[in-house]
């Protein structure tokens, strides 16, 4: 994958890039950012991210998965950034997961050569054009299937459209009360054979996600994690005499529980063959909401042990523009513009402009209406000042934007960046 600009291209900068200062529009991405804009030139409302941040974060992940012997495909769908899908592959990582054959065919689009898709594909004009694309020897692809129906109309699919090769596909194990996935590792053990068997399918081990079995660090959310994550264990052992002698994948973690996925899988078998690869995506700007109170990697988390440490690398300005109350304060950015799906936006300054001086405010995000978050001050704010926000779940806030800048660090207004989304 190669990126020419910070944004994955050299495009002119246009007017449908919400946030850009007039002055960019016109400019290609490269041109603006030689001129060394500033922060506080940007329109609000506005997301910006913190490259020395994010620098770290993908240090972090990246240094920790190696000292486990473990791989990372990080899930590209939390940014549809080729920028940072670049900086993450640059640490060390195997590929990229995407969600949807759309994205996949995107990020085929944008360079990439080593793709999981953490899901089925049986939309049999997506599997016409899969079939197209591994004609490219060099394309790496695996996906999953937790049905014999899935197989089949896989099958039909790739057998029409003559595939040049077989595809690597993954039996999903899930989970009662999870998300997709055999609800059992007999279910699993019959749907692997069932793939063993295709002649346009290869079994390349076993596939799940456990996110979906907790909200939360409780010893219940724990316990459930690590039950399920045995039971994969199980499976990829139970697959043994169905698999070949290829490159196999055991693969699971989202961006909440990949210590004890890679907990669980200390004492699994090892051979040079198997990846053991953790798919988390958020880690890269991590939060000040979701994220921050379940992942053990938090930079507020207390351990003793000097665990690793995420910080957050994305914040929201939105600009006061009505305080119609004493205690109430609109700005000018609401769920178009910041994530709330996983949590409001929280408080974590005011300033007369985006450049600062920053100073705390003790206020709190009661409600968000479209383009408008209220505010609860406890003393009044002006018209037209700023109100920094720490944001909750980076999953939900890439797919609002098109284009954020990047600054230099935290304490700093200097773009350095500009990384464009391609939802």
């Amino acid at each position: 994958m190669t990126e020419t600009t910070p944004t994955g291209s050299d495009d002119l900068l246009t007017a449908r890039d919400k946030g850009l200062p007039a002055r960019a529009i016109g400019m290609t991405a490269s041109a603006f950012l030689a001129t060394r804009p500033r922060l506080d030139e940007f329109w609000t409302p506005m997301i910006a991210l913190d490259d020395a941040a994010m620098r770290a974060n993908v240090a972090t992940m990246a240094t920790w998965c190696k000292d486990r012997g473990l791989e990372i495909m990080p899930h590209g769908k939390t940014t549809m950034a080729p920028a940072l899908w670049q900086r993450q592959t640059d640490a060390g990582a195997l590929g990229i997961t995407l969600a949807t054959m759309g994205q996949v065919r995107t990020g085929r689009s944008l360079g990439l050569h080593s793709i999981m898709l953490a899901n089925a594909a049986v939309d049999p004009r997506s599997l016409a054009w899969l079939a197209g694309e591994l004609a490219d020897p060099g394309f790496r692809f695996v996906c999953w299937a937790d049905s014999i129906a899935t197989v089949e109309a896989m099958e039909h699919g790739l057998r029409t459209a003559g595939v040049p090769r077989r595809v690597d596909v993954c039996v999903e194990l899930g989970a009662a009360g999870g998300r997709t996935g055999a609800r059992s590792v007999r279910e699993a053990v019959a749907i692997a054979e069932r793939i063993a068997a295709s002649d346009v399918l290869r079994l390349a081990g076993v596939a799940g996600y456990e996110g979906s079995l907790g909200h939360d660090r409780s010893p219940v959310a724990l316990a459930a994690v690590r039950a399920y994550l045995e039971a994969q264990l199980e499976l990829h052992d139970a697959l043994a005499s169905f698999y070949d002698d290829g490159e196999l994948y055991v693969t699971a973690g989202g961006s909440a529980y990949f210590d004890i996925v890679a907990d669980v899988w200390t004492d699994a078998p090892r051979d040079d063959r198997t990846r053991f690869t953790l798919r988390s995506g958020a880690y890269i700007v991590h939060d000040d909401g979701f994220y921050r109170g379940i992942s053990p990697f938090d930079e507020g988390a207390a351990d003793p042990s000097g665990s690793p440490r995420f910080v957050n690398a994305m914040h929201g300005y939105g600009r006061v523009v009505s305080s119609p109350e004493p205690a109430l304060a609109l700005i000018d950015g609401g769920k178009r513009d910041f994530p709330y799906d996983e949590g409001l936006p929280v408080v974590r300054g005011v300033a007369a402009d985006i450049s600062g001086p920053w100073r705390p405010l003790d206020a709190a995000v009661s409600a968000m209406n479209d383009q408008h978050t209220y505010v609860r001050p406890s003393e009044p704010v002006t018209i037209g000042s700023v109100v920094r926000l720490g944001l909750s779940h980076p999953c939900t806030a890439f797919d609002k934007w098109r284009v954020l800048p990047v600054v230099a660090s935290a304490e700093s207004d200097e773009v350095t960046g500009l990384v464009r989304t391609w939802f």
